[in-house]
């Protein structure tokens, strides 16, 4: 059980995110509000979800998102939009289904957690404190549980994100958190290390 990392989260519980061969159900629901309500007990195994960009992200489709962007007005015009998909994170095909749960010690893929900016930053510390290295933040304002912190820290990096304007609106999460992806094989790493970095106010 990974207790420092559980114990940043203010409100609800990390989300475990596990790609599995099993055969979930399709649902309405947006992957982001599967997330939010998973940090708040339920839990899903699902195919398919109710977003056209996170299908794309998720690797259900390979139909771009570029005239939802477009035409919601996010991008000045297409070429914008064009190469705002063209930086999204993607998973390039999902076998399967996803097995979103609150994090209860189990296997995961991606830990995703919502953290104050100030735990955030610890996160962040404790990632840097064995050997220095920077984390590198990867997000357009789009698409951010799907692509900042699942498809991204599956390549095994940190994802972290101020959210975009569909997940805030759908799934609710304060403005005052920031979304953070953590990969299985960093959790261990950030675990220790947040037994030995200092407090912020020491």
């Amino acid at each position: 059980m990974l207790h420092r990392i559980t114990g940043l989260m203010d409100k609800g519980m990390p989300v475990s995110v596990l790609f599995t061969e099993e055969m979930g159900e399709d649902t309405s629901l947006l992957y982001c509000e599967l997330i939010q309500r998973a940090r708040s007990g339920e839990s899903f195994l699902i195919r398919d979800q109710g977003c056209r960009a996170g299908a794309f992200v998720l690797g259900d489709t390979q139909i771009s998102p570029e005239d939802y962007y477009y035409t919601s007005k996010r991008y000045r015009d297409r070429d914008a939009a064009k190469n705002a998909v063209s930086n999204l994170h993607r998973i390039a095909k999902k076998e399967g289904s996803i097995r979103i749960a609150p994090y209860s010690g189990r296997d995961f893929d991606i830990l995703i957690l919502f953290l104050k900016p100030e735990r955030a930053m610890r996160l962040v510390q404790a990632f840097t404190y064995e050997d220095g290295s920077a984390v590198e933040l990867k997000t357009g304002g789009i698409a951010s549980v799907c692509s900042d912190c699942t498809a991204y820290p599956m390549k095994g990096k940190l994802g972290i994100s101020p959210g975009c304007k569909g997940s805030r609106k759908h799934s609710r999460y304060p403005d005052d958190e920031l979304v953070v992806g953590i990969p299985a094989q960093l959790a261990r790493r950030i675990e220790t290390a947040l037994g030995k970095i200092p407090g912020t106010v020491e």
